[in-house]
């Protein structure tokens, strides 16, 4: 099997652990096969962009997500490690408002999927990082929406030493009550 599935506490979250082929050499794998990620999980998804960001120790990307055209996520570090975190904002959900973190590093090669209808963040832990992730809908600007970080609310327990580092958008995003979210 190529891949090892998990579900987290949100059943829709999956944990995807790659088949890693390693020797004195060094390691391959496939990060990614169509096939094998559509019999392992049961899903079938088209990706349609790839995105690639560096940060630094301390950086809060997130919670984004897209209120039309919904973006499914899978996500994975190629360097460093950070905290990784999905919010389900469906509120048909028996899992609204709910969220689930995991450990993603360039060492564990582990990968997340987050499906469309839940809003995706992380946070570096370690000196850099550089993330990757593969969308099933484009990048649509004008519907792109931020849940806020420490919304008391949904309550994201944050691996934090100091403050994080935000983008303008991350400071002034909406809270749960107050978010536009799916139905």
């Amino acid at each position: 099997m190529p891949y090892t599935v998990t579900p987290t506490s949100l059943p829709e979250v999956l944990i995807l652990e790659p088949k890693v082929f390693g020797d004195a050499r060094g390691f391959f794998f496939e990060s990614f096969n169509a096939r094998d990620f559509a019999n392992c999980t049961g899903l079938d998804v088209q990706f349609v962009q790839d995105n690639h960001s560096k940060s630094a120790k301390g950086v809060l990307r997130g919670l984004h997500y897209q209120i039309q055209h919904p973006q499914g996520k899978l996500v994975r570090v190629t360097h460093g490690e950070v905290f990784d975190v999905a919010v389900d904002l469906r509120r048909s959900s028996p899992t609204f408002g709910k969220w689930e973190g995991v450990v993603l590093s360039a060492e564990n090669k582990h990968q997340l999927w987050v499906p469309p209808g839940f809003a995706h963040g992380f946070l570096v832990t370690s000196e850099s990082a550089e993330f990757l992730y593969k969308t099933t809908d484009y990048y649509h600007p004008e519907f792109e929406r931020s849940l806020l970080w420490n919304d008391p609310t949904v309550g994201v327990q944050w691996p934090l030493h100091a403050e994080p580092l935000l983008a303008a958008k991350d400071k002034a995003a909406a809270t749960l009550d107050s978010a536009e979210v799916f139905p």
